[in-house]
């Protein structure tokens, strides 16, 4: 007779008198390749301590969901991964974060080249004041791109990657301020595509959408992964848990747990990670 351990598993079983439970040995899970490291990263913006001892693996081709209170250093941990933190006064940063194996801050990189690998994308939708196709255009004639039949491949493909050139491939021309908010972050969304980076940073990309447009992001996000990698930052726990494969919870500028998301939010570790998932603070 055959006998299933995964249905016996967890089950007493009594012989002689004797009570054993058997136990399941799950299969290590494969580490994947990383594409970001960061390794003691503190941040200061001035006096204030941002950042603290940053220590994270983010992994190529998947969803990393940042969760945790309003100014807990989320979205400046997002913008320390392309520099965009540096844009701000008075930023001091220790330690190191590695893209691909390469120190960021290693004078050998040129931040307008990070800024092409790994692109952003705002809370807040925020096109371009020009229409439709120059929004998507824009990235590529930057980079040198001026071959017309190109320009059109490129603006295509990614506003099919978007999940947006069905909805307006009959209106390239119009202003992209005519699109309703939830296109205005779609075509946002393929802006960044139509440069080809290999990660994308969102800032809680659909807090200003209706939940019909924050469905369609999601579902964005979790055909993208297998092309890019994800980093997304939110507020919303439930969206934390249907898209991301892992989640990192900060609190007061530190990591508190930084594990996979199912582990994050059926079994924390840190009773301060179980609180917070489960709405008791924040």
């Amino acid at each position: 007779m055959t006998v299933k351990v995964r249905e016996i598993a967890q089950k007493n079983i009594k012989t002689n008198n004797f009570e054993t439970k058997l136990e399941v040995l799950e299969p290590k899970k494969e580490p994947k390749e990383s594409i970001f490291i960061t390794s003691r990263l503190h941040l200061y913006y001035g006096e204030t301590h941002a950042l603290k001892g940053i220590d994270l693996n983010i992994e190529k081709n998947a969803v990393t969901a940042i969760i945790g209170p309003s100014g807990c250093g989320k979205s400046t941990f997002l913008k320390t991964l392309n520099r965009m933190v540096e844009l701000v006064p008075n930023v001091r940063t220790t330690g190191t974060i590695f893209f691909n194996g390469q120190s960021i801050f290693d004078p050998s990189v040129k931040v307008e080249q990070l800024r092409t690998q790994v692109g952003m994308v705002f809370q807040k939708a925020n096109p371009f004041p020009k229409s439709i196709y120059e929004n998507v255009a824009y990235g590529p004639k930057i980079h040198g791109i001026r071959n017309k039949k190109l320009l059109d491949e490129i603006v295509e493909k990614s506003l099919r990657d978007a999940y947006l050139w069905d909805e307006v491939k009959d209106r390239l021309h119009d202003h992209a301020f005519q699109l309703s908010g939830g296109q205005q972050q779609r075509l946002c969304i393929a802006r960044t595509l139509a440069i080809e980076p290999e990660v994308i940073l969102m800032d809680e990309p659909t807090s200003a959408l209706d939940p019909k447009s924050t469905l369609k992001v999601e579902e964005l996000i979790q055909s993208l992964k297998e092309k890019y990698t994800i980093i997304i930052v939110t507020h919303n726990m439930q969206q934390a848990h249907r898209i991301s494969d892992q989640t990192a919870f900060f609190l007061d500028g530190e990591v508190v747990e930084f594990d996979d998301t199912e582990v994050i939010f059926n079994h924390p570790k840190d009773s301060r990670t179980f609180d917070y998932v489960n709405g008791r603070f924040g």
